[in-house]
């Protein structure tokens, strides 16, 4: 069935499916900025519809719990380590949130490493891909699904490259990534030498997006720098031992643009482009469209390089906007170790901030953007630079977790160094997640200590992702750890507060909708901007839905959504019932609508 028609009965375990006749909506179309292209709209909508719960709304703290074991996750990454200090082993590996089989379930994708050669250790590590059960726990597919290949492994992108309805899966690896495509029956089969996406070098985040506005996917890949066995430089910290370098010794590699050619195939067009930057030393990569042109835009955090804010130029070429955009370096005018990277409206100012994890102690940055393509770090002032000083952040982003309609920052964290406290005690190898809530007007407060014992274990942090496993409207979280076990936590009562999920998909644009802005003007007249996006965080992706947090039950006062598509066409929904996960289709409005149960599984231990 197309995505179209489907209406995942299966979505919620108590759940009844919506059945409404649709209607023309005759609300004229706003966009979210006037630099938007303007187009046609006539858009049906479904009309509004009482949302029952099946069950009492939660109560009490909002505290994220430790449920991998019972969610029957045993993902281990192996980074191959053997004692001589190679520089990957120090990177990790990513994780990413999909529904390859369109059942309206997150599933779960962890990036896996290998041995060194001449150092096999015997066991085969292989990426692992999570099928979700519906009930909490979830299902290891690897090896049926088709994506038992042994590769060193990094950071995943997931999205649907060729408009076919289904997720498709690109793995960044060294000397050589990894293009799968689904195969709709629940199988991928590779298809890197046939799309010419290989990449070799030292990959690392990667995104998909529609740069030149053409409906078709095109791909993005970081890199870090040139590194092979034979290179491999010697550093100790103690003057004795060999400790892992920093990436000071190496070279830079530039990262690739692909253009989507529409035939299963993609051209380089990395130098075409403008992009060619061999300096670089890339991690992190986030979509944004800072100066709202509808033309997405590029921001790359660069490790003990200047970062990148490549400007759309609406004509192929891209153009390094980070130093006059004030992104480039640190406020003291030096370039930090950014890792991970997001962008979101965190202050409801209608304009897309960034935040980036960096080294330790040099904090988190938290870049404002004040509408005139112009940025300040104001992470020394809004909660969050003091309290990430000596954490070394890879992965970060922007989630609502309470949903009160404010983007809140969770920061994965872990040292490089093993030996780190040898030196300097007051460093640690692993350390515990930071999760930021905001407390509006761009103020943040450190509540990692109120939201349970989970978030306050140490790990090594590297990779990280947010989505709605159970399908209770909340976001939960996942993470992996480098050399160790993947953690997922669920989020429990964060779902006391209104919500709206939003699903999208392209007709004229992309597939699944990435690059779509929304604009949803809750009850209490505040306008929550988001963008469809993947990419983002360290190596990872979040999933695609996108979540609106509407604040405090208010009767059930209908919602206005407006959405500008990446073809320039503007739509607007009126009436929307809030605690609804909804499907918005290209000039087809509203196809479909799920209530959203708010207990929908049973809490952690009750199972």
């Amino acid at each position: 069935m197309s995505l179209r028609i489907r209406t995942t009965c299966s979505l919620f375990l108590s759940g009844i499916l919506l059945l409404a006749s649709a209607c023309k909506s005759s609300a004229p179309a706003v966009a979210p900025e006037e630099k938007t292209t303007p187009a046609d709209s006539s858009v049906k909508s479904l009309p509004p519809a009482s949302v029952s719960e099946a069950t009492p709304r939660p109560s009490g703290s909002i505290r994220f719990t430790d449920v991998t074991a019972p969610a029957g996750i045993h993902f281990h990454h192996h980074s191959g380590a053997f004692g001589q200090k190679y520089l990957p082993e120090t990177m990790g590996s990513g994780v990413c949130a999909l529904d390859y089989d369109n059942d309206g379930w997150q599933d779960i994708l962890f990036v896996n490493s290998m041995d060194w050669r001449g150092h096999e250790s015997g066991t085969r590590s292989y990426p692992a891909l999570y099928h979700n059960n519906h009930d909490g726990t979830f299902t290891d597919v690897t090896q049926q699904a088709g994506l038992a290949v042994q590769v060193y492994g990094l950071g995943c992108a997931v999205a649907d490259f060729d408009n076919d309805g289904r997720e498709d899966i690109y793995i960044t690896a060294l000397d050589g990534n990894h293009l799968f495509h689904n195969q709709r029956d629940g199988k991928f089969i590779d298809v890197t030498a046939k799309s010419g996406v290989r990449d070799p070098g030292f990959a690392t985040g990667a995104v998909w997006f529609d740069y030149d506005n053409d409906g078709k996917l095109d791909l993005f890949v970081s890199h870090y720098v040139q590194w092979s066995l034979e290179t491999d430089q010697k550093c100790s910290l103690d003057g004795k031992h060999k400790s892992y370098c920093t990436p000071e010794l190496y070279k830079g590699e530039s990262a690739t643009l692909f253009h989507n050619l529409g035939n299963g195939r993609f051209e380089d067009v990395t130098k075409k482009a403008g992009l060619y930057d061999p300096s670089s030393k890339s991690l992190g990569v986030a979509l944004i469209d800072y100066d709202n042109d509808g033309w997405l835009d590029l921001f790359v955090a660069n490790d003990t390089q200047a970062n990148k804010l490549y400007h759309n130029n609406h004509n192929g070429t891209f153009t390094d906007e980070a130093f006059a955009s004030g992104v480039a370096f640190s406020d003291a005018g030096k370039a930090r170790a950014g890792m991970g990277a997001d962008a979101a409206d965190y202050d409801l100012s209608g304009h897309q901030g960034l935040v980036i994890g960096n080294f330790a102690n040099e904090g988190i940055a938290l870049y404002k953007n004040d509408g005139s393509g112009l940025f300040a770090d104001n992470a020394a002032t809004d909660g969050i630079g003091p309290a990430s000083l000596s954490s070394l952040t890879f992965s970060t982003f922007f989630f609502d977790y309470d949903l009160d309609g404010l983007p809140d920052i969770l920061a994965a964290n872990g040292h490089v160094a093993d030996d780190v406290s040898v030196n300097t005690p007051s460093l640690h190898y692993a350390e515990p997640p930071l999760l930021f809530h905001n407390k509006g007007n761009g103020k943040f407060e450190d509540v990692t200590a109120k939201v349970g014992p989970a978030l306050r274990q140490p790990v090594v942090g590297r990779g990280a992702a947010y989505l709605d496993y159970d399908n209770d409207g909340d976001l939960d979280l996942v993470m992996t750890t480098s050399n160790g076990p993947a953690k997922l936590f669920r989020n429990e009562n964060g779902n006391q507060n209104d919500v709206l999920r939003v699903k999208t998909i392209g007709t004229k644009s992309n597939r699944d909708g990435i690059g779509a802005k929304i604009i949803v003007r809750n009850s209490r007249g505040q306008k929550l901007f988001a963008m469809v996006k993947d990419g983002s965080s360290y190596l990872s992706q979040s999933e695609l839905p996108v979540t609106f947090g509407l604040g405090k039950p208010d009767a059930d006062k209908p919602v206005t959504l407006e959405i500008v598509w990446p073809s320039g066409k503007r739509e607007t929904v009126k009436n929307i019932e809030p605690n609804q996960s909804i499907t918005l289709e290209e000039g087809k409005g509203m196809t479909a609508a799920e209530p959203i149960h708010f207990a929908a599984l049973p809490k952690a231990g009750q199972r």
